[in-house]
């Protein structure tokens, strides 16, 4: 009995395989998109943590490595969000995904050009607003899943989830292999995605010292939830400098919060006046205090020093509770082979039990 793994993700976003790599800031870049297009999947740049010219040489890269489609991350709060829009239309990127919405006039220019939109959320009213709004598909983050991240465990949301949307959904949140796409199809899903598996992975960037604390996290216990970085939920591994924060008081975690920031302006060119919008834009309804809106706004360089500079004592190691599974290192067309020849046989399996 012939399998097939086609469903209405795999039709919308032009991949073999319903498996997304997600965009992880300075992980998600132009080798292991690239590497992931070419073994059947989809994946997305990183774009939150990079200035718009260095984004279109990462598109343009991209495009060098892979005759693939693939797609490109963004946040609304980023000061240079629209820019990243332009390159997204000028160079016919075929998606986009955002973690909060960047609006019905952004998100209209966008379809109106032919690009698929696809926000991540954490919940069922954000799941049924993005929809309201325009989004082509929704990827749902469940608890388990690594950085922000909701309460609501992964299947629980997906069920509630399916069951409000028309539109294709897409499941994350604890998944590394064929058994976890089989039973994500069976809640009705037309695909995963996955961020902690690409990342300990052999096309990732991430230095060899850093990955090693990754591979060294044994018990899911260690890999925790906390508010310290930027007062938003956040799952990552247990570190020296989590402990550090946590511990901290609050004047110190505005000086680091303020270091951050300064480096933040330095390596994207934003002026102060941008750096302290982008902030105030993530304070929200006032329930973050000054470090942790600033944090908010420049994370990615307290997460760099992990995922670039190969100090995973210093820096911030978001990761899913999945990491606590994951002991090798395969490449990404060994990955993806893997996961669609176990969903296969899994679902051959199954056909062959109820028969």
């Amino acid at each position: 009995m012939a399998i097939s793994l086609n469903t209405r993700l795999t039709e919308l976003l032009g991949c073999r395989h319903p498996i997304i790599q997600t965009a992880m800031g300075w992980v998600a870049d132009p080798k292991l998109v690239a590497a992931t297009g070419n073994a059947g999947g989809f994946g997305f740049l990183a774009g939150a943590t990079i200035e718009p010219q260095h984004m279109e040489a990462a598109i343009l890269e991209t495009r060098r490595l892979t005759d693939q489609p693939f797609g490109v991350n963004f946040h609304m709060y980023q000061a240079n969000a629209g820019e990243i829009v332009d390159l997204v239309l000028r160079h016919k990127v075929r998606a986009v995904s955002y973690s909060r919405s960047p609006g019905k006039q952004m998100i209209s220019r966008l379809k109106d050009a032919g690009v698929v939109c696809i926000p991540t959320v954490g919940a069922l009213k954000h799941a049924q607003k993005a929809v309201e709004m325009g989004a082509d598909a929704v990827t749902v983050q469940g608890g388990e899943g690594g950085g922000h991240t909701g309460s609501v465990p992964t299947l629980m949301l997906l069920d509630q989830v399916v069951n409000a949307v028309s539109v294709p959904v897409v499941a994350a949140g604890g998944f590394k292999d064929g058994k976890g796409l089989v039973s994500a199809l069976a809640y009705g899903a037309e695909g995963i995605a996955m961020g902690t598996r690409f990342l300990m992975c052999a096309d990732s960037p991430v230095p060899q010292a850093t990955l090693a604390r990754y591979l060294a996290v044994k018990d899911p216990a260690a890999i925790i939830i906390s508010r310290a970085i930027d007062g938003m939920p956040q799952r990552m591994i247990r570190n020296e400098l989590l402990n550090q924060l946590e511990n901290s008081g609050g004047l110190k975690r505005l000086l680091l919060a303020l270091q951050s920031g300064l480096a933040y302006r330095r390596h994207t060119g934003m002026s102060l006046t941008q750096l302290l919008t982008s902030a105030l834009k993530m304070r929200g309804a006032g329930e973050l205090t000054a470090a942790q809106s600033i944090m908010a706004a420049n994370a990615p360089m307290v997460i760099q020093k992990a995922m670039v500079d190969g100090q995973p004592a210093a820096g911030v190691l978001p990761a899913g509770q999945i990491a606590a599974s994951i002991d090798s290192l395969p490449s990404c067309a060994q990955l993806i082979e893997q996961i669609v020849r176990d969903a296969e046989a899994r679902l051959g399996e199954l056909c062959c039990r109820v028969s």
